[in-house]
């Protein structure tokens, strides 16, 4: 199933597979599409998150995407609390490649499930933001709404 959602920060297209979401990114397409039950859910608590009354995420997800190495980097990610950031550096260190921080950084910006995989809360070594997918606007938003002020070294 496949469906386009108009949020606080623009249409997000979601998609999931047999129970789970396996896709979210933010899309310029506003035509809204089939739905079920994880989708709402996953569509209710992203509403719940961006009206600051969330933060965390407890719908199932799955990696439909991404080598072995791209989903051990997403489940890196889930581990980052709210309101935090690390650095890439910090994110290769945590999966065991330490010298490797322009892998881990692909891998994060191919993230399926941003915001839930919350990619946005890893910013550079120097305090700068980085890159993300969906935009840096975006990505400066969902920091700002997780009361994360970045102050560049």
């Amino acid at each position: 199933m496949k469906a386009v959602k108009k949020f606080s920060v623009g249409h997000l297209e979601i998609e999931s597979k047999d129970g789970a979401i396996i896709w979210i990114k933010k899309t310029d397409n506003k035509v809204t599409e089939d739905t079920d039950d994880v989708i709402e859910e996953c569509r209710k608590q992203l509403n719940e998150y961006f009206d600051g009354k969330r933060t965390e995420f407890d719908f199932p997800i799955s990696y439909d995407y991404g080598t072995p190495f791209q989903q051990e980097v997403w489940d890196a990610l889930r581990e980052i609390p709210y309101g935090e950031v690390i650095s890439y550096k910090e994110l290769a260190t945590r999966v065991r490649t330490e010298h490797h921080s322009r892998a881990v950084a692909n891998a994060n910006g191919k993230n399926p499930i941003s915001i839930v995989v919350p990619c946005h809360r890893v910013i550079e070594s120097s305090g700068g933001l980085g890159g993300y997918s969906s935009g840096l606007d975006m990505k400066r938003h969902l920091l700002k709404l997780e009361d994360i002020e970045l102050q560049k070294k």
